[in-house]
């Protein structure tokens, strides 16, 4: 694991977005396709925008981009909730992934289905490889979930699917999210924290005694790389 620390969210922000885009250029010399797993919430907002923006929009080669998300909360696309909505007006809408590449979770059909749906797209992708996504981008929440991996669901240890669906009764909605399962075989799994809220949730899964029910984010382990983006505010309680 590493532990990248900056300033404030702006920098932080550019930070990411430089090693996203040179990830994808490193990648892209060894192999044809990169898979992307997005995530959602407010945080990769900015990120999202210096991508879509010069120079890094020039450095990608998006027409081999196979975009992704990490989970999605199953309301309609037009619902200012809905993470896919939130990717298409912040980067999807000026960049030119082609579009048979992005593989939104469908909320025009019952949760369930469309976890199903989801689990045999990423089937098609992953079963004869030895790593799952290129890269996937999580956050956090201020009580330490990450993905739709709630404290004291037991979605956060779900071992054989790839991608579930369950009720969230504190939303009142459901959610449909990938599992550590798919999510650990990754080649690259990148955190973006930021905020003061986020301290002390970051302090204990970082620091803290292992207790993934309280604290969700500790089951992401990946075989490959793990890297925390996290800015000063958020990493104010691990000195």
């Amino acid at each position: 694991m590493e532990l990248h620390v900056y300033k404030d969210s702006e920098t932080l922000s550019n930070a990411t977005a430089k090693f996203v885009a040179d990830h994808i250029a490193a990648t892209l010399k060894k192999q044809t396709r990169y898979t992307i797993a997005l995530s959602g919430g407010s945080t990769p907002v900015r990120l999202h925008q210096l991508l879509a923006q010069s120079p890094y929009k020039d450095q990608i080669d998006w027409s081999k981009l196979h975009v992704f998300w990490g989970d999605e909360r199953a309301v309609p696309f037009d619902d200012d909730r809905n993470n896919a909505k939130m990717a298409y007006e912040t980067l999807l809408n000026f960049v030119p992934v082609p579009a048979e590449q992005i593989h939104v979770m469908r909320t025009d059909i019952d949760p369930t289905a469309s976890a199903a749906e989801y689990e045999k797209i990423c089937h098609q992708y992953f079963d004869n490889t030895a790593t799952s996504f290129d890269l996937v981008l999580l956050g956090m929440g201020d009580d330490g979930h990450t993905l739709s991996l709630f404290p004291g669901m037991p979605v956060i240890h779900e071992e054989k699917l790839w991608t579930t669906a369950f009720w969230l009764q504190a939303q009142d909605m459901y959610r449909i999210t990938l599992t550590r399962t798919l999510v650990n075989r990754s080649a690259c799994v990148v955190f973006l924290t930021a905020g003061a809220k986020k301290a002390h949730a970051l302090k204990e899964v970082l620091k803290g005694a292992p207790n993934p029910d309280l604290y969700p984010s500790q089951v992401i382990k990946p075989v490959g790389e793990l890297h925390w983006f996290v800015d000063e505010a958020a990493a104010a309680d691990l000195k």
